[in-house]
């Protein structure tokens, strides 16, 4: 019985000890998860597909992330979170603790990458971003099934190894999303038959101004000529045709090229080209949606990166005489500049 109740004693005091130093541990690990991590900048840790828990544990421990990775591991377990891990490419910031750690894997907080198609750049250089990204994944469709225009230039956010097509498609839904959006705003009296028409006219007038002022009352002279029946003679239109869809010559135009007769050039044509010569933005879609009122029918260069605009013929061609100037002037300097 003596050594009985010794036996008793000692199982207690055992249990007694077991306990303290679980429940020691227990709160030694949650300070730890709380605790700032080890970094002190900021890395990246991609997790592919079907990363275990150890697997994503050891990726984080050779990343610096975490420094005791056996807490670290069992941290996830107890918290029962081992199946809701997301796989992704992460960005751990300095001091970051592994609680935030565990918070940012299981919402699949991943990096986001960004790819800007430019406003006015053609459907074949936004073809080329999206097929030269390398963390983007995925053949490209054909582009053959996609028409000039259609697809919306602006910033796109994506995760690694994102499809191209999938990213292609995003564009193009955001496109007929914001050509809906423009058509629905339109002015009633404008002498356009359809949204693609509408299109059309945007990427004219994305290409002839990136000054933000400018576009209604680009689109303003535009709608005139077309309500008028007088040919658009867009230089952007010739240079397209020219440039076989690259938007793109290294040379200027001449007056040879004025006459080139080929679809796109409108100072051969009447009203609008058969397609888009660009892909328009948001702010050149609605500039042709609601054009400013104006009597213009004439715009040149002035000089300064932006257009004078002009009533008739004579005001329109005194402003090309000054902007001939500028153009002799700006010559003249560059060669002598050179010869020095």
């Amino acid at each position: 019985m003596r050594f009985l109740k010794h036996l008793i004693i000692a199982l207690v005091s055992l249990t007694t000890l077991v306990v303290a130093g679980a429940g020691a541990l227990l709160w030694w690990g949650s300070v730890w998860l709380e605790t700032p991590g080890p970094l002190t900048e900021a890395r990246t840790v991609l997790l592919p597909r079907g990363t275990g828990v150890a697997g994503i544990t050891r990726e984080l421990a050779d990343a610096g992330a975490i420094d005791q990775p056996a807490v670290f591991r069992a941290a996830v377990v107890l918290l029962d979170v081992q199946t809701r891990l997301k796989a992704g490419e992460y960005r751990v910031e300095p001091g970051q603790s592994p609680s935030d750690i565990i918070d940012m894997l299981v919402e699949g907080r991943v990096v986001l990458h960004r790819l800007t198609l430019p406003e006015g750049i053609t459907l074949r250089a936004a073809w080329e971003a999206v097929a030269g990204d390398d963390l983007l994944s995925g053949d490209m469709p054909p582009m053959e099934g996609f028409a000039e225009g259609a697809l919306l230039p602006e910033t796109y956010t994506y995760t690694r190894g994102d499809d191209r097509g999938a990213l292609i498609r995003r564009m193009k839904a955001a496109m007929d999303k914001a050509l809906d959006d423009a058509w629905a705003a339109r002015r009633p009296d404008l002498p356009l038959s359809t949204p693609e028409e509408m299109l059309i006219l945007a990427s004219i007038v994305e290409r002839e101004t990136g000054i933000p002022d400018e576009r209604p009352l680009v689109a303003g002279v535009f709608v005139n000529r077309l309500k008028r029946g007088m040919r658009l003679q867009s230089d952007p239109t010739v240079i397209y045709g020219l440039s076989e869809g690259s938007g793109r010559i290294d040379r200027g135009i001449t007056r040879s090229d004025l006459g080139n007769a080929h679809d796109w050039n409108t100072y051969e044509i009447d009203g609008l080209p058969k397609t888009p010569i660009a892909l328009p933005g948001r702010a050149a879609l609605m500039a042709v949606a609601q054009p400013a009122e104006t009597d213009a029918l004439y715009f040149v260069a002035d000089g300064t990166g932006g257009h004078v605009f002009a009533r008739t013929l004579a005001e329109h061609n005194a402003n090309v005489a000054k902007w001939r100037r500028i153009e002799r002037e700006r010559r003249r300097a560059a060669k002598a500049a050179a010869g020095d």
